[in-house]
């Protein structure tokens, strides 16, 4: 082509010279170095077509060399001694993940062991393409806008245990104007995974750009369109938060991306493809190799412009971005859930308190990775640190009616100091009646009960009332109210014993006297007796269920919730 325009200069230049100056034709040889017979031709030809001088302006190279000459001698139809390629199945081909144009020439030569070479087999198919469809080449303003996607090759993570294996996903983000690339891998595509990389690629930058454009997946775009398309909720707050904005490319419109895909190509060859004989088994070392082969990527020079991706980003694209806010935005899911009779909620299986009094309305979720929120008619009415363990109980002593709160103090820990705070007798038949019960609720039940027989009795009444139930060994609420009701905590015993030790007990909820009482007065010692359970027959109605038997194991106390 370039010696076709060369010769169609000359030949205008002739006729300029012999039309316009009126130069001779021996003239015109010696100052284009031409034959003179080759410009009398010229000259006759131009003659013979009719044509005038000056030429018309809307004759083409192609059209004068067709008045002059008939059929171009300069650009005659090809003629291709092999076998050319299927160029349209070529280029459908090529789009199809990791083929290649020298696998295609390896098929192609492996059909026509004659054929063309690897260089004119892909001259003659770039000269095929050049005739496809007109791509308009987007400059990119520096600080204007990040390419996000995910890669379609993933990595293998194993679980150590079952062996399991689960693929992670590799997030691409390219700045545009320098190409600058951040990667990382997470377990899921879905809503959190997507805006968290997006955070992370943030951080990465040092900056936000003017605006983000992601592909059509569901957590980016809630319903595609190529006017409006309808951006998911969580992912135009994360975007409204770093003071930016979505524009999604069209659908199947991969060159509205097109600095994603190369990114998203540039990963796959030089990260994941360098990892594809390693063995992970947590995300986190995948995504520490990830960031050491990602130096690598940015710092390695460019082919044509002969600088980094980093030193481009330096230089034009670092100044231009937006800066981060002081906090880094937190993933927020919003969502429903109605109040129980119980006062409580349900958030992921997990079970919140909300006021009593909002039982049966319906509050406004909003979830983070650490808090969960409820709101009413546009007020907070509970906030909760996020538990993530399922059919637990997270509940606000705040929340409760006011007789939920008294009920809900009564601990086995708390009872018994109660009673050790009146007397050390009394917290020791509090300790054993803890034992005796098979439900720490029927326990400080009754160790309750003993303790409020101070109110009727009086104290000195009940210390004494406890002390005759240990010499007896029948630590009871109805051995203490039949003493007190008998008025016999004055009567005096066959043999006097010692109080029972049942500070050796092992129990999560009994710790002993010396836990509640460090010091010992000295209130209630008592002598050990070898008949303690002698003459009670006419102070008690004890029909054998409150006898405490020697060689009884203890019962297991589960804390009260």
């Amino acid at each position: 082509m370039a010696q076709q325009s060369l010769a169609m200069h000359k030949i205008k230049e002739v006729f300029r010279l012999k039309f316009e100056l009126k130069q001779s034709n021996r003239i015109i040889s010696k100052s284009l170095g031409i034959g003179r017979t080759t410009v009398g031709e010229y000259v006759t030809r131009f003659t013979s077509a009719g044509l005038v001088w000056p030429l018309p302006e809307d004759l083409s190279h192609s059209q004068l060399m067709s008045r002059l000459f008939g059929p171009s001698p300069f650009v005659a139809a090809p003629v291709h001694s092999k076998p050319l390629p299927d160029f349209k199945a070529m280029y459908l081909e090529l789009k199809k993940k990791a083929v290649t144009l020298m696998l295609l020439w390896d098929e192609y030569r492996m059909n026509h062991p004659n054929g063309y070479g690897y260089t004119q087999f892909c001259e003659h198919y770039n000269r095929w393409r050049q005739h496809l469809s007109v791509v308009l080449r987007q400059e990119h303003v520096a600080g204007d806008k990040m390419f996000v996607d995910y890669s379609g090759m993933t990595v293998p993570i194993v679980n150590r245990v079952t062996g399991e294996v689960r693929e992670a996903q590799v997030f691409v983000a390219v700045l545009g104007a320098s190409n600058y690339t951040y990667a990382e891998a997470s377990m899921s595509q879905n809503s959190c995974c997507w805006i968290m990389a997006h955070v992370r690629a943030f951080e990465y930058f040092g900056g936000v750009p003017q605006a983000l454009v992601p592909d059509n997946l569901k957590s980016a775009v809630k319903t595609p369109c190529r006017y409006e398309p309808l951006i998911n909720q969580n992912y135009y707050d994360m975007a409204s938060y770093y003071g930016t904005s979505v524009m999604p490319a069209r659908v199947r419109k991969p060159k509205d991306k097109a600095q994603a895909e190369g990114g998203v190509c540039l990963v796959q060859r030089w990260i994941l493809a360098r990892l594809r004989k390693h063995i992970f088994f947590e995300l986190a070392d995948l995504n520490a190799v990830i960031a050491e082969l990602l130096i690598k990527l940015n710092d390695k020079p460019m082919q044509k412009i002969k600088k980094s991706r980093r030193q481009l980003f330096e230089e034009i694209e670092k100044s231009t971005l937006q800066p981060l806010p002081q906090r880094s935005y937190q993933f927020t899911e919003l969502g429903t859930a109605r109040v129980n009779i119980d006062y409580h909620f349900e958030v992921e299986k997990h079970y919140y308190s909300a006021p009593y009094t909002l039982q049966g309305e319906q509050l406004d979720i909003r979830l983070t990775q650490n808090i969960v929120e409820a709101f009413h008619d546009g007020k907070r009415v509970a906030s909760h640190r996020r538990k993530y363990q399922p059919h637990k109980f997270t509940t606000l002593k705040e929340h409760m009616p006011t007789s939920h709160q008294r009920h809900s103090e009564w601990s086995p820990d708390r009872v018994i100091r109660w009673g050790y705070n009146i007397a050390e007798s009394v917290g020791q038949v509090c300790e054993a009646i803890m034992l005796q019960k098979k439900h720490p609720e029927q326990g400080c039940r009754s160790a309750m009960g003993v303790i409020r027989f101070e109110n009727k009795y009086g104290k000195d009444r009940l210390i004494k009332a406890c002390r005759r139930a240990i010499a007896l060994r029948s630590n009871s609420y109805n051995t203490v109210k039949m003493i007190l009701k008998n008025k016999t905590e004055n009567a005096p015993l066959p043999q006097e014993s010692l109080p029972i030790d049942i500070s050796t007990t092992p129990h999560e909820n009994i710790r002993g006297a010396d836990y509640y009482q460090p010091q010992n007065t000295g209130e209630d010692k008592n002598d050990t007796g070898t008949n303690a359970n002698q003459n009670v027959s006419d102070e008690i109605v004890n029909d054998g269920r409150f006898a405490q038997d020697e060689n009884r194991q203890p019962i297991s106390c589960k804390p009260f919730p």
